[in-house]
């Protein structure tokens, strides 16, 4: 079949799933279950219809068998809706064949689907998972072994209950990220890029290396708006890569700070990616609290990569860039784009559903273009966002649903807590081991698994143990009894948002590290090498769990958590001092050895080295930190200033 004959039925198709979406999540009217099962088919089928099964079909032809898969795929959700009584009436019986036939399909929907939109190791896992449960778990011993499950009782706990890829994530999935999704597509298609551009572009135009901060800055913005790494390169690099690089930044260092930018969408506020959503439905903690308590880290972020953009500007002599436009025209003409950000953001403090306030703030873009004459949301670019929205939803709607079943055996199985159980051996309960063992998981984990897919996995498997390792013994006794425990939720928290942080890293990763890809597909360098460069200005991604693990940048009062962000602020700017060799000028050894002394203490929080006190008179070595860091500068400075005095700079 020509795909041209396709593109208007698949236009509107992906309009039906979102006003779908929108129409359930606002008013509801089926269950969970039928939901999840019509989220997965919708998804899969317009999935079939628009990813080729092999990189060397044609693009122009949709094979019959595609289509015929996309048909199979929308009868698993009529057959649910139509024979859901299997649920009660084979729970503990035999299940009927077709209820077999279904349950199979959709498991090989599943894999199917990620093998065309992912690549082949997210369905490989899948099968591993299988084969461990059905199969080869009764010949493994000591820890790992598993006496195995029959398999029509193991289709039917992936179809019929919430253990499966119908269940919580599922659930995620089909409300916050697709709502969030579509409201971010709404915001592009409102025109809201490039009012982000421009409007970055003043605020950063003082700066030196200007370009470089007009890419962070964008990025940032943008990244409370999609919450993906790659969609921010692809959206904001494709400016602002060409901008650096004209402006004497060197390809990957342009192509680098896009790709760390960008990632930074991912722990940005308000949307901060799926993960956010996840994370709230499995601590149970409200998601406008886990918003609030990620602004702080956040803002470290950029701010450290701020430092590296610093400092290669002075490096090369990389000025300010001029900007004839100014910021109040910019914003008058885009005002209206704060107001739905504006919206989303009150509602959720107002304590809304994330689905609620993400379809009034839909409602309210479309209503405040019209307080403009030139960016006015037409009945075309509604519909256009409405098809996008879909369109953008199929990979990460279909990847949460199919990880369902790498959960689900994880929990029938129970080698979450047994591995769990291993992270505290293996790091002798020592909590800064532990989170080095998730920290080499992660970066493992990375190569092959979207960010998503490597926090579910990973969360599953190491915050209970991160947990009860931050806890006092005797609470962390009552945790794993299963009493609930008050003071236990930010160290739930915090555990999450360690491994949250830590999982980003498949970004910026080598050999797989898609948005370092995209950001050296624009900047026309090697793919390696900025993926190299990338991984070495995201160092923030792994010293921010450090600081959820050893300070109360998550679990303190508020003037505490100010408190580390205050002192990790000169940390980052001793980070990246340390880690290029140069400030005013290269450093000496000297020089770099007592930045780096400062950075360690700035960081420390006491807790590391279990360091009381000084003498009696000083209790932090922070306040040690800032002084040798203070030190430090002068003596650098002093030199840069005779070297400035004998002409030799």
């Amino acid at each position: 079949m020509q795909a041209k004959k396709f593109k208007n039925f698949i236009f509107v198709y992906a309009i039906f799933i979102s006003l779908f979406h929108f129409y359930i999540n606002i008013w509801g009217g089926i269950s969970n279950l039928w939901f999840n099962a019509a989220h997965f088919s919708l998804l899969a089928s317009l999935g079939f219809l628009t990813f080729r099964a092999s990189k060397h079909s044609s693009k122009d032809i949709i094979p019959l068998y595609d289509i015929f898969l996309a048909l199979l795929t929308l009868s698993i959700v009529i057959y649910m809706m139509l024979f859901e009584e299997s649920l009660y009436s084979v729970a503990n019986s035999n299940m009927r064949p077709m209820d077999l036939f279904y349950s199979a399909v959709t498991i090989f929907i599943a894999i199917e689907i990620l093998r065309r939109t992912t690549g082949y190791i997210i369905p490989s896992m899948i099968l591993v998972a299988m084969g461990y449960l059905l199969y080869f778990g009764k010949f493994l011993g000591g820890v790992f072994a598993f006496g195995g499950m029959n398999v029509e009782r193991f289709l039917y706990r992936m179809f019929y209950t919430g253990e499966g890829p119908f269940g919580p994530i599922a659930t995620i999935s089909a409300t916050y990220v697709f709502m969030f999704i579509l409201f971010s597509a709404f915001l592009m298609k409102s025109g809201a890029g490039d009012f982000i551009v421009e409007l970055a572009s003043v605020a950063t135009s003082r700066f030196k290396g200007g370009t470089g901060h007009v890419a962070l800055l964008s990025s940032a913005l943008m990244g409370t708006i999609s919450g993906s790494a790659v969609a921010n390169v692809v959206s904001t690099g494709s400016i602002t890569i060409p901008m650096m690089k004209k402006a004497k930044f060197s390809p990957i260092m342009a192509a680098s700070i896009e790709t760390t930018a960008s990632t930074g969408g991912q722990i940005m506020p308000p949307i901060m990616g799926a993960g956010a959503f996840i994370m709230a439905q499995m601590t149970q903690i409200a998601f406008s609290t886990i918003v609030v308590l990620s602004i702080l880290p956040a803002i470290l972020y950029f701010t450290s990569i701020s430092f590296y953009i610093h400092i290669h500007a002075k490096k090369y002599n990389i000025h300010a860039e001029k900007v004839n436009k100014k910021a109040w025209p910019i914003i008058r003409e885009g005002f209206h784009f704060f107001i739905p950000i504006a919206t989303l953001v009150i509602l959720l403090i107002k304590g809304f559903t994330p689905t609620y306030a993400a379809g009034i703030s839909m409602a309210t873009i479309i209503a405040a273009s019209y307080l403009t004459k030139t960016k006015r949301m037409s009945f075309k670019l509604v519909l256009e966002a409405l098809a996008q929205g879909s369109q953008n939803m199929v990979v990460t709607g279909t990847l949460l649903v199919s990880i369902g079943i790498i959960v689900g055996v994880i929990n029938i199985s129970g080698v979450g807590i047994t591995l769990s159980q291993l992270i505290m051996e293996w790091s002798h309960h020592n909590l800064f081991s532990a989170l080095m063992l998730v920290s080499v998981a992660a970066i493992f984990l990375g190569m092959g698994l979207p960010t998503t897919a490597a926090y579910v996995v990973l969360v599953v498997l190491s915050a209970p143990a991160l947990v009860g390792l931050m806890l006092d013994p005797a609470t962390a006794a009552l945790v794993s009894a299963g009493v609930n425990v008050p003071q236990a939720t930010m160290y739930l928290l915090s555990a999450h948002l360690m491994v949250f942080w830590l999982a980003q890293v498949s970004n910026l990763t080598p050999p797989v590290c898609l948005a370092a890809f995209a950001g050296a597909a624009i900047a026309g360098t090697p793919p390696m090498k900025t993926g190299f460069k990338a991984f070495s200005l995201g160092k923030a991604f792994y010293i921010m769990p450090i600081l959820f693990a050893f300070s109360p940048f998550i679990t303190g009062t508020w003037p505490e958590k100010f408190e580390v962000f205050a002192f990790a602020i000169p940390g980052f700017l001793g980070v990246a001092a340390v880690s290029e060799g140069f400030w005013d000028i290269k450093m000496t050894i000297f020089e770099r050895v007592l930045f780096a002394i400062a950075t360690i203490l700035l960081f420390s929080q006491d807790k590391i080295f279990h360091i009381e006190s000084y003498l009696g008179l000083i209790q932090d070595t922070s306040i040690v930190g800032i002084i040798l860091l203070a030190v430090a500068m002068f003596i650098h400075k002093t030199r840069y200033k005779k070297l400035v005095l004998q002409k030799v700079v």
